[in-house]
């Protein structure tokens, strides 16, 4: 099914109730417990209706290709962060796919640009910042620093890299519907 504006929702409703229960590539949580968490982080912070999206929608890339679940360690990087932006961008505002774009490059910047970063993230993601191209060199920075909706990608990494609890209760993917529902609206 090729989504439209009105079934865009319900397509990414499908997915979750498909594939949710898929591993989240080395985490303790599956997808769906890590996009669930991710979203509620947002919410939280009272972020907004479209960073909770950005961070409901930031790995719905990992949906869009069968690379398996050994891709890490196949040395493949799945380019998610592509994926996602091509499905996502025909539907939602340039902020949350712009979100999407950036948030593997907003962990590549964060640890060219904060010393204690690194040490935060989950042996994981570690492992996929090497296949990503490890922190960004001086150049990536400053044009990273440039491109538009940089801090909210930066948000948005932050609430991704604190998303991997296997204890935490969420809503589920209705509670954060309607917010999808009023940003394709643009409402």
């Amino acid at each position: 099914m090729i989504p439209t504006r009105e079934t865009i929702v319900p397509f990414i409703a499908d997915i979750l109730t498909r594939r949710g229960a898929d591993s989240y590539f080395g985490e303790a949580v599956t997808m769906q417990q890590h996009m669930l968490q991710a979203a509620q982080l947002a919410e939280r912070e009272r972020a907004g209706d479209a960073l909770i999206a950005a961070e409901l929608l930031h790995d719905i890339g990992h949906y869009l290709g069968e690379f398996g679940e050994d891709y890490i360690a196949r040395g493949i990087d799945n380019r998610h962060e592509d994926a996602g932006v091509e499905v996502l961008a025909p539907f939602f505002p340039e902020m949350v796919v712009a979100c999407v774009r950036l948030h593997v490059a907003a962990k590549r910047y964060l640890c060219a640009t904060d010393p204690a970063y690194a040490t935060t993230l989950s042996p994981a993601s570690l492992a996929t910042l090497r296949l990503q191209g490890g922190p960004m060199a001086p150049d990536e920075v400053a044009a990273f620093e440039r491109a538009p909706h940089v801090a909210e990608a930066v948000r948005v990494r932050r609430w991704d890299d604190a998303a991997k609890d296997p204890s935490a209760v969420t809503p589920p993917f209705a509670h954060y519907a309607p917010v999808l529902e009023r940003i394709v609206r643009g409402d």
